[in-house]
């Protein structure tokens, strides 16, 4: 069951709630999120997840809200509420939001929180606020054992960082799964085309987290299956020497179909490069046909 906003109020028996912005839903929210639907199990109770989320302006997330719903549902919980900060939720004093949605909304049993756990106005709230009004609303709470991954923390702003800084490799480690884009299919300048490698111009959502500037050995999944790729982060140098706007094209290895408006969906295998700009075309030709050798050969080990 997936909930949008809170209208009314939740017939829950025994709910056991966990609540986050989960964005990424990567390593150390997985662990949270398997605690959580073990203890509703146990207890014969419904496992809940508030999933927090920033306005549309917000940029640099890790999952978008479609991703990150999907994620989730995959999970096994049963049920999803979806809250956007807005300025109303800013707002909300810590027992307000204990009171008016753990309480009233959710009928809230038992909370299972997470480290470093902040709510409500300027995050007053954690885990010392919780317990100070548990036993006047009547639930529970437990803090999760704290996930560690080679005796660091994991967090979405670290996975932030090794994006930005192209470091693919650690990003998915940390993630538990590869870094994806999705997006629909534009119209570009069919630069690619020109040079024997056509390329799909991809417009993601606004607020996904764009890797840094660079080429990368993808995979591409598309409504005519999964084809291996090469995918191009930045101004295209060679070809366009005054651009600054950035793109980002995939060229799909062994495929020749038409995709315009379509969505397809890259996965991050492994950064190949810097984007560079060579001295002629010829060079960057010869370049691209060695990106895609070892684009296909990543995508080979990795089956």
């Amino acid at each position: 069951m997936i909930i949008h906003n809170i209208c009314e109020s939740l017939l829950f028996n025994n709910s056991v709630v966990a609540m986050g912005m989960f964005d990424g839903v990567h390593c150390g929210h997985t662990a949270l999120l398997n605690f959580l639907t073990d203890k509703a199990k146990i207890s014969g109770g419904e496992s809940v997840v508030i999933a927090f989320s920033y306005p549309k302006s917000k940029k640099f997330c890790l999952t978008t809200s479609n991703e990150k719903r999907e994620i989730l549902c995959k999970m096994g919980i049963d049920c999803l509420i979806e809250m956007e900060l807005d300025e109303e939720f800013k707002k909300m004093q810590p027992v307000d939001f204990i009171e008016k949605i753990l309480v009233d909304k959710i009928s809230t049993k038992h909370i299972i929180v997470g480290y470093d756990q902040r709510f409500g106005r300027d995050g007053e709230g954690n885990i010392e606020t919780l317990q100070q009004h548990s036993s006047v609303f009547g639930f529970t709470v437990e803090q999760a054992p704290e996930f560690r991954m080679e005796g660091n923390k994991v967090s979405s702003s670290v996975i932030r960082q090794a994006l930005l800084a192209g470091d693919v490799d650690n990003a998915n480690r940390l993630l538990g799964y590869n870094y994806i884009i999705e997006g629909t299919v534009i119209e570009g300048k069919k630069n690619g085309k020109k040079i024997g490698f056509p390329t799909a111009n991809i417009l993601p959502d606004i607020t996904k987290l764009i890797p840094a500037s660079g080429v990368y050995a993808v995979e591409t999944n598309t409504k005519y299956g999964h084809f291996s790729g090469m995918l191009n982060i930045g101004v295209n140098p060679t070809i366009n020497p005054a651009n600054k706007k950035i793109s980002i094209e995939v060229n799909i290895i062994n495929f020749d179909r038409d995709i315009y408006n379509e969505n397809i969906s890259v996965t991050f295998k492994k950064r190949l490069r810097d984007e560079k700009r060579f001295k002629n075309i010829e060079q960057l030709v010869q370049q691209v046909k060695l990106d895609r050798e070892e684009t296909l050969r990543l995508c080979k080990m990795a089956r």
